[in-house]
């Protein structure tokens, strides 16, 4: 793809270059950057440190005919809740929803999920193959809808994000059979029928194959 591409060219004198030898020497407390393409996510250890940036963030980019997305660039409070069942904060990136939780010793960590709108997209797309492609051997469809799960959890495989990996599985599953009852007039695929299908071909399971730390 060509827009990824000269995303990261571009960019990388714009944004990455720029924070690394003007930004951060200016700084009073520790900070990061994390950019892919044209998403970013900055960190600053004091807020004064962050409007700072805020306030010539978009003077940077006018200089290059580039512009700010008015709804996605915001300061956020990123610490963990200082008070029991008060709203943690979070934020998207990357297709994961970042928030605090408390880990089981006690202790608190940021977890990733996959983003609700990223969950409901691709299972759209599954089931508009599983409409288009109902009519395909069982393997064929087996094979195909095994190596898109296989996707989906080798880049949403992180630790704390088991319960989306199988909620997700579960919709395939079930958009499956939906669409299999369809093939024909006969009777309704019912659980107990479908259930002996998904023993002869079964699905993978969700798998976790990377650490949840960003």
């Amino acid at each position: 793809m060509v827009s990824p591409t000269l995303s990261n060219i571009y960019l990388h004198e714009v944004l990455d270059q720029w924070f690394e030898r003007d930004v951060k020497p200016r700084m009073r407390g520790r900070v990061f950057a994390i950019r892919y393409a044209d998403d970013f996510v900055m960190g600053f250890e004091f807020e004064d440190d962050a409007r700072r940036v805020m306030e010539v963030l978009p003077k940077r980019f006018a200089r290059y005919g580039l512009g700010i997305h008015p709804e996605k660039t915001r300061l956020i409070d990123f610490r963990p809740p200082g008070k029991p069942g008060a709203e943690p904060p979070s934020f998207n990136f990357l297709g994961f929803t970042h928030h605090w939780d408390i880990s089981r010793k006690g202790k608190p960590y940021v977890r990733r999920q996959t983003r609700k709108e990223r969950l409901a997209r691709a299972l759209r797309s599954i089931n508009k193959w599983c409409r288009i492609n109902r009519h395909q051997s069982l393997p064929e469809q087996c094979r195909a809808l095994a190596r898109k799960l296989r996707g989906h959890y080798n880049y949403y495989g992180v630790i704390g994000n088991g319960r989306r990996l199988d909620e997700f599985r579960f919709k395939v599953i079930c958009l499956w059979r939906k669409w299999l009852s369809r093939r024909s007039r006969e009777k309704k695929l019912n659980w107990d029928k479908f259930n002996h299908v998904l023993d002869r071909f079964p699905l993978p399971r969700a798998k976790i194959v990377q650490s949840g730390n960003a």
